[in-house]
């Protein structure tokens, strides 16, 4: 599908929404004014022209562009919703962040629930956000000076198919670890004056338990100075075949609360074909271990993966239930560029990925758990999204806060991304650290004192 229009500013938000649409190979032209409070956005398709008049006052350039975006994303959606028969399950909304949007809504006075129906969201999907709004009360907290710590470790055993990250196979990246242990460390102690109202600690990946004891020990011993007050301190420990108890047993002795056993799959045949070297089996014998030390638990399974059926789907999430981690987060498959199932494969099944994600809701639901949080991405199968569920009173605060955007995210390492959530203006800074190792280790004096002045500041 092509867009032609005279509003530049719109054309990325148009084709956000053409996307939803699979196959399509549409010319569309579109027009758009605006004068006094009133939007006009006129499409050209298939020889027929659309024209739609919205009327919304605003009190400056920013709201005025804000509406003119939904506006014309809410026309084109229901021309091509009318067009091919079929209406999406987030309707005309293509932001990664549902939630956020109804927050603000709520803010602002506004009924969130009317502009979510009024962008043809599902009843299904409106009813799944006030869940989550629920779940976030006494988690959720917009206040200047709140901080989380991500570190970020991007080393892998082996490279998945649908992983788009800079993470590599360590057989490959091992040369560069001695340094970047070092040089991380080295960040960890430059900006430990930067946290602030810490609120949670994340060690993510890449697989953080692919270190070995050493180097897993050098990490900790560098993020203890930061975390004095005994938050919430969680290491994405992946893949079940780099498991030991040694490294458990130092996760435990360094406060860790909460640790990820993310198999994806419990199907001995997707693990092989995403590029997994362990199989279920490993990820029971892994999570048994795990509970041995007393962790809250959070596991990860992706509807859509290469070649897996619906039914070994279910089979996957009702084996996962019946482990009773605290957290299961279901994710739908995102093609991005950078994974090699990019590569492969065009667009995803909609209609079985949506059988998936439907059941997900249903069978956790049953079995007592709540969503807590959840986020889209564009190029999703099906336009559906991932979201995490919790037992009450289990959520993971690192979470709620990264997905609301609503407290400082300090990340150090290649690759972290930096926020600084400024509440009062509404606005949020970012600083995103060097991609590959040799760049970062390079530039390391620059990085530490980039971030030193967007947090100073």
């Amino acid at each position: 599908m092509t867009i032609e229009t005279n509003a530049p500013f719109l054309e990325n938000e148009l084709m956000d929404v053409a996307r939803l649409f699979p196959d399509d190979s549409a010319a569309i032209v579109h027009a758009f004014s605006y004068g006094q409070g009133e939007y006009e956005n006129t499409f050209s398709l298939d020889g027929k022209t659309q024209k739609f008049r919205d009327t919304m006052p605003t009190l400056n350039e920013l709201e005025q562009k804000r509406y003119a975006k939904r506006f014309s994303k809410l026309a084109l959606y229901k021309i091509l919703k009318a067009r091919h028969g079929t209406a999406m399950p987030w309707g005309a909304l293509t932001g990664i962040r549902p939630t956020k949007l109804a927050y603000t809504e709520r803010a602002a006075g506004r009924d969130w629930k009317a502009l979510f129906a009024a962008m043809d969201v599902s009843a299904e999907n409106i009813r799944l956000t006030e869940d989550i709004l629920r779940a976030q009360e006494g988690i959720y907290e917009r206040r200047d000076g709140n901080c989380d710590l991500f570190v970020s470790v991007p080393f892998c055993p082996s490279k998945c198919v649908y992983c788009s990250f800079i993470t590599a196979d360590i057989r490959y990246t091992r040369k560069y670890l001695d340094e970047y242990m070092e040089k991380l460390c080295y960040e960890l102690q430059s900006c430990a004056s930067l946290t602030g109202n810490l609120r949670s600690v994340y060690v993510g990946g890449g697989t953080p338990l692919v270190l070995e004891p050493p180097h897993l020990k050098m990490l900790l011993d560098a993020v203890a100075p930061l975390r004095k007050n005994g938050c919430e301190y969680t290491v994405e420990a992946g893949r079940p075949d780099v498991f030991t108890d040694e490294k458990l047993s130092l996760l435990k002795e360094y406060g860790v609360t909460r640790i990820c056993v993310n198999p994806q799959s419990l199907s001995d045949a997707t693990l092989e074909r995403i590029g997994r070297k362990h199989t279920a089996k490993d990820v029971y014998r892994a999570y048994e271990m795990a509970k041995k030390y007393g962790f809250d638990i959070n596991m990860d399974l992706i509807a859509g993966l290469t070649g897996e059926s619906y039914e070994e789907f279910e089979t996957s999430l009702r084996e996962a239930i019946a482990l009773d981690p605290d957290n299961i987060t279901v994710h739908t498959l995102c093609l991005k560029a950078g994974a090699k199932l990019k590569e492969e494969h065009a667009r995803l099944d909609g209609e079985t990925v949506g059988r998936m994600v439907d059941v997900s809701r249903t069978l956790l639901r049953a079995a007592g758990y709540e969503p807590y949080y959840m986020y889209r991405q564009k190029y999703q199968a099906g336009n559906r999204e991932n979201t995490g569920w919790t037992k009450p009173g289990k959520a993971c605060v690192y979470n709620v806060d990264i997905m609301e955007e609503i407290a400082d995210n300090l990340a150090v390492g290649a690759n972290a991304v930096s926020k600084k959530v400024h509440t009062g203006e509404n606005r949020i800074e970012r600083y995103g650290s060097p991609k590959d190792f040799p760049t970062y280790f390079a530039k390391i004096e620059e990085v530490v004192a980039k971030k030193n002045k967007l947090f100073s500041e």
